[in-house]
């Protein structure tokens, strides 16, 4: 069973990509990140001929999230359950199902924006809220995994440069400590395993050729239980995806199970 999960940047821009790259990957469940779609705007029925059920949380601002499987598609739940509010509404960021086996989320954590922003602390309440929503699945006999942008490098080492992050946010203590809390709940990260190549990020800005020099960050994240983490056969960045024309400026992880 191949499951991925990749922050496309707006799905209507992204559409051709990504149904060829499902083609050609040959990725049974992919959860989605920053969609820039209503509901209404999702592309189901292309997906749906192409041989993928759609659940989607989306309001056609800058987030929204998604979950694609030709495996099944049941017990869907939107939104983050009891999660912070940002300026009145809760955002679209979250969503989980059970697809075939396995029972799965697609998030996309707020970005923070800077340390002193509300966004920040935001930020910190929105993954305190994760924990508390995912506990009992985590620590669960079946296997379950958190999958989506993070919006945080969980070491110096998924940074190009951490000096020249020093005082932003994606890298703080905070943000660190709250996806160390997520882990604790039965979780673990199953990237790499092994590494396809040196320092595998998943993030490169479209600015200052950052993506030809490499100079990206690994804030797309599988968090797997036990059950989970014991059946990766393999996992890794589709780097490939990145390049190109119209291409997102992440990359897809994707992550094999022999269950």
């Amino acid at each position: 069973m191949r499951i991925a999960t990749w922050n496309v940047n707006s799905i209507t821009a992204r559409l051709p990509r990504l149904l060829a790259w499902l083609e050609s990957s040959g990725t049974d469940v992919l959860c989605l990140q920053e969609t820039k779609c209503t509901a209404e705007q999702f592309p189901a029925d292309a997906l749906r001929e192409a041989g993928y059920e759609s659940a989607v949380n989306a309001n056609g601002r800058w987030n929204g999230v998604a979950l694609l499987s030709r495996v099944g598609l049941s017990d869907i739940v939107l939104g983050l359950p009891d999660g912070p509010a940002y300026e009145t509404a809760q955002e679209p960021r979250a969503i989980s199902a059970t697809c075939g086996p396995v029972r799965l989320w697609s998030v996309y954590v707020p970005n923070g924006r800077e340390v002193a922003h509300e966004h920040y602390a935001y930020k910190l309440r929105w993954l305190e809220a994760l924990r508390k929503a995912v506990a009992a699945d985590a620590a669960g006999p079946a296997p379950f995994a958190v999958l989506g942008d993070f919006n945080v490098a969980p070491t110096d080492e998924d940074v190009w440069d951490a000096a020249l992050f020093e005082g932003a946010t994606h890298v703080t203590p905070a943000e660190r400590e709250a996806l160390a809390a997520l882990r604790a709940e039965g979780l673990s990260d199953v990237m790499p395993r092994p590494l396809k190549y040196d320092r595998p990020y998943t993030f490169w800005d479209y600015r200052e050729l950052r993506f030809p020099k490499n100079k990206g960050m690994r804030i797309d994240l599988v968090y797997g239980n036990a059950a989970f983490t014991a059946a990766v056969g393999d996992s890794y960045v589709d780097r490939e995806e990145r390049k190109g024309k119209g291409a997102s400026d992440h990359a897809p992880v994707v992550v094999d199970l022999d269950l």
